[in-house]
Order: structure tokens, then C-alpha cells, then sequence
């Protein structure tokens, strides 16, 4: 299989005042192309950290990160944008929505700034994604209008929407009812299975755990172990984390 990710000995400090906090302790980890890795580990453990290091979000103190066959340390700003847009999709634990734009816009929005599509597919494309993550009656409501679970869902919405060949994902089924949860997930399991997108997420719930094709478990730092997900949930994986949705 084909390597899409590529983290090699990474580390990653970060300095309060005089002291420097170790996040990531040498972490190296290869993602193939089309899986579906569950990141766990403890709060404090480094999942968001090596999420935001894949995602361009951050960058090592020392080590490399390759995306999609770049090495992300030489690229510059304009060629980091483009790899955010063009490849990547994100589902923060913030949402990062734009509270000024509707729930439709905010959808829109990376189709925009792709300029791909024209006006009448954007639409389209965006109402069939509200459709599956049941947001077609708020398409025209403002964040600040909605719930924190409706919030996720158009999180989610914008992350799926320009197709990405990576999808980074921070407890992406959190503040989800198990109704709308397992919803999310076809959505994400049909986009693995029909368009080969491969999908790196943290999670707590072993809903979506299951579903893994593997689950990389990290402890202080570093990469414990590279497992099966019905081992995972055998060894109640789950239960290492001791806060849902808490990470580094």
C-alpha cells in the first residue's frame, strides 16, 4: 500500500516561560493510503499535537513530516495553503466556524476558495452534505444559533465537502447524540470505502473505534503500539483516556 503520511522521529516542545514541555517524544508513524487509524492515548498523551503536525497546523521542533509524498519542512506558506486546501480536511474540537457566515456558507466556504466548481455544484454539493448530516432546515442559520452538536455536524460538513484525499479529525463524533454519531460515521466510512479518502482521527467512543482498520495508542509522547481495532476494544482501549474529548 501507499505511504500518505509519513511521520519520522518527530518531536515536539513547547517553552513556558523557562521550562520546556515535552508534546511529542520522537513519534514516528506511517499512514497508508485509504485507512481509517485511530489515534488514543490519555489526555496529555499527544494526539492533537501530532494531528495539528500532519495537518500543517503546527510545526516539529525537530524531525520530518511528509503529506501526501511533500516533506512539509520545506515547503513555504503559499505551498503549505495549498496542501490544506487541495488535500487536506479538518474536524477541530473548536469548529473554527465563521460566525459572520451562515450555516451554507461556512459549508461553501473551501469550495470557494478551491474555484473549482461552479456555482450551481457547490450548492448542490453542499445541501446533499447538510441532507446526510442533518442540517438542511438551519442551512441559512448563523453558528451562534445552533448547538454545539449542530456546530460539529457543520464541521464535519466543511471537512468532507471539497472531497479530500486526508481527513484530520479531533474526537470527531464528540457533543454527537448516538442517533447523529452513527450518522457521521457512514457519512465517513462511505467517503474510506467509495473515494479511497483516508481518515486520521482521535476518539474516545468506541463506535467509531470498531470501525478502525487500526488503532495506534500513545502514552507520554510516543507511539506505544500499532493494533487491531478488535483488539482495541477487547483491551477496553477506551477506557485509557480519562477526560472525553481532553488531548495535548
Amino acid at each position: 500500500m501507499k505511504v500518505i503520511v509519513s511521520v519520522k522521529n518527530a518531536i515536539k516542545n513547547y517553552t513556558l516561560g523557562k521550562v520546556v514541555v515535552p508534546a511529542l517524544r520522537g513519534i514516528s508513524l506511517d499512514v497508508y493510503e485509504g485507512e481509517f487509524l485511530s489515534i488514543a492515548g490519555p489526555s496529555g498523551s499527544g494526539k492533537t499535537t501530532l494531528l495539528n503536525l500532519i495537518g500543517c497546523v503546527d510545526t516539529p521542533t525537530s524531525g520530518v513530516v511528509e503529506v501526501a509524498g511533500q516533506d512539509t519542512s520545506r515547503l513555504g506558506e503559499r505551498a503549505l495553503t495549498n496542501l490544506r486546501l487541495h488535500t487536506l480536511g479538518f474536524i477541530f474540537q473548536s469548529f473554527n466556524l465563521v460566525p459572520v457566515l451562515s450555516v451554507l456558507q461556512n459549508v461553501e466556504l473551501p469550495l470557494l476558495l478551491q474555484g473549482k466548481l461552479s456555482g450551481r455544484e457547490r450548492k448542490s454539493r453542499v445541501a446533499g452534505l447538510l441532507d446526510r448530516v442533518g442540517l438542511h432546515d438551519y442551512a441559512h442559520h448563523r453558528p451562534t444559533e445552533l448547538s454545539g452538536g449542530q456546530r460539529q455536524r457543520v464541521a464535519i460538513a466543511r471537512a468532507l465537502v471539497t472531497r479530500p484525499q486526508i481527513v484530520l479529525a479531533d474526537e470527531p463524533t464528540a457533543n454527537l447524540d448516538s442517533v447523529t454519531g452513527a450518522n457521521i460515521l457512514d457519512v465517513m466510512k462511505e467517503l474510506n470505502r467509495t473515494e479511497k479518502t483516508t481518515f486520521i482521527f482521535s476518539t474516545h467512543d468506541a463506535r467509531v473505534m470498531v470501525h478502525a482498520s487500526a488503532v495506534v495508542r500513545l502514552a507520554d509522547g510516543k507511539v506505544v503500539d500499532r493494533i487491531s481495532a478488535a483488539e482495541a476494544v477487547k483491551a477496553g482501549i477506551s477506557g485509557l483516556a480519562t477526560a472525553v474529548g481532553a488531548g495535548t
